[in-house]
């Protein structure tokens, strides 16, 4: 736990756009790292993000006999399917075109993260790699793909050194400052992240910019203030896609505060705008389940689940069949999520730390300490400590979690869940107040916050004699 006050510094505030900033949270302004926000730029907007990344995709080598096709701009339009079909019809005709390469490369991280598919990935590895043989230096399309897709593949040093490598080529980009602040946010490097969202902001007010503002706020405690940014990217949204991940953020915000019927009506807003977008329908799943209708709920999440298997969904139906006692069912989407592991293991994605915390919940804590230890080497995030304290706690080892499940609640985020692994283990090193304290503020902020364990926290706060 030596490194942890390389994050703690306060850093000033982050401003809405150019000329309007926000005054000084009431907490520090510091900043904790989530999984959702690394894929913010890039899975919203279709192929917008290739317009934005330099020109039309133009090559300086051809092949013979085809200079006329490399002099002719790639307009990509559509889809992201059907910019992939382009893109592969013309370096069928002109495999020298870099600039293609890169942005079919950027395109495949995209479709890997839209379709949860990790295949997608080795694809988009050969892609850029071909890019840039073809055009080593000034290659901004392949150094932001590289980026994303490191990111992708939780390697968020890796993503921060093509981060920084696009900057030198462009840094005026807001893009490259989604790259760096998203990377240096995952690996625990909070005041700095918080420095280059402020630069993105300032370079380019846009949808990205601003969620990155949202979430900002909202993990410093300033849920208002997370809502107000998130507000403005919707009034930034370019297309339904767009405005369906605003739409969807913003029931997230007043899912994860309390407030299920609002996050229900945006959650119904995001599926309306775009039907193929499937985390509006995963927000609608839960929703249901806690309005109690389990059985609606079980039907939304297996109808996602088949079109859509993330990870985290498939936990979430496991979880609904194992609590409503259909064991036999919740065991085979438990077998999934392994299958899963193996399949993106093998796309080069590092899992560790999304299997630590479901290997806690569900009977191998030594294994989940391992993976968390070994998250824990890489990077010394919020969420990672918070990992690392609840396997431990779940191995038995309550007095050695409880440093990092303090940590992992020092920013300010009003999360039930980090709150709730804390009380617990509290609770299990005989801190009791301490524990009916966090449980009580746990259930407010968020009394549906887990399938798995807000009955649990609602029987121990009653246990400990504390009000809700």
């Amino acid at each position: 736990m030596e490194n942890r006050a390389r994050g703690s510094a306060q850093a000033g505030p982050l401003a809405l756009h150019p000329t309007a900033r926000l005054g000084r949270s009431r907490r520090p302004a510091r900043i904790a790292a989530i999984v959702t926000l690394a894929v913010v730029m890039f899975t919203v907007g279709g192929v917008a993000l290739f317009r934005t990344t330099g020109s039309p995709a133009r090559s300086g080598v051809s092949a013979p006999g085809s200079q006329a096709l490399v002099d002719r701009p790639v307009i990509l339009t559509g889809t992201l399917q059907q910019a992939i079909a382009t893109l592969q019809q013309r370096l069928r005709v002109v495999p020298q075109d870099w600039q293609s390469w890169a942005n079919l490369g950027l395109s495949d991280v995209q479709q890997a993260r839209i379709t949860a598919d990790p295949r997608y990935y080795p694809k988009a590895a050969g892609a850029l790699a071909r890019s840039v043989a073809l055009h080593p230096r000034a290659n901004l399309t392949a150094d932001l793909g590289e980026g994303a897709l490191a990111a992708g593949r939780h390697d968020f040093a890796g993503a921060l050194r093509w981060g920084e490598r696009a900057r030198a080529i462009d840094a005026y980009s807001g893009s490259v400052y989604g790259v760096i602040g998203d990377a240096q946010i995952e690996l625990g490097r909070y005041a700095p992240a918080f420095v280059t969202f402020q630069h993105m902001v300032d370079v380019r007010p846009d949808l990205s910019s601003y969620a990155r503002v949202s979430y900002a706020r909202e993990l410093q405690g300033d849920v208002p203030g997370a809502v107000q940014a998130m507000r403005l990217a919707l009034s930034a949204a370019a297309n339904p896609e767009d405005q369906a991940f605003a739409a969807y953020s913003l029931g997230e915000l007043a899912w994860n505060n309390g407030r299920p019927a609002q996050a229900g009506r945006w959650y119904h807003e995001g599926a309306v705008l775009a039907p193929q977008y499937f985390p509006p329908q995963e927000g609608l799943s839960k929703v249901a389940w806690a309005e109690g209708r389990e059985g609606l709920a079980i039907r939304r999440y297996a109808s996602v689940v088949a079109r859509y298997p993330l990870p985290a969904y498939v936990i979430a139906l496991g979880d609904l069949y194992a609590t409503t006692g259909r064991t036999a069912l919740a065991r085979r989407e438990y077998a999934l999520v392994h299958l899963e592991e193996r399949l993106f293991r093998a796309a080069g994605v590092n899992v560790d730390l999304e299997l630590a915390l479901f290997d806690a919940d569900h009977g191998r804590p030594a294994a989940a300490v391992a993976e968390a230890r070994a998250e824990w080497s890489r990077r010394h995030g919020v969420l990672v400590a918070d990992a690392l304290g609840w396997a431990l706690y779940r191995d038995g080892r309550a007095a050695q979690a409880l440093p990092y499940a303090r940590f992992a609640t020092k920013l300010g985020y009003r999360s039930a869940s980090l709150l709730f692994h804390r009380a617990m283990i509290e609770l299990a090193t005989g801190r009791r107040a301490a524990a009916r304290s966090d449980l009580a503020l746990a259930l407010r902020i968020n009394p549906h916050f887990s399938i798995l364990y807000s009955s649990i926290a609602r029987r121990e706060l009653d246990r400990l004699g504390g009000r809700r």
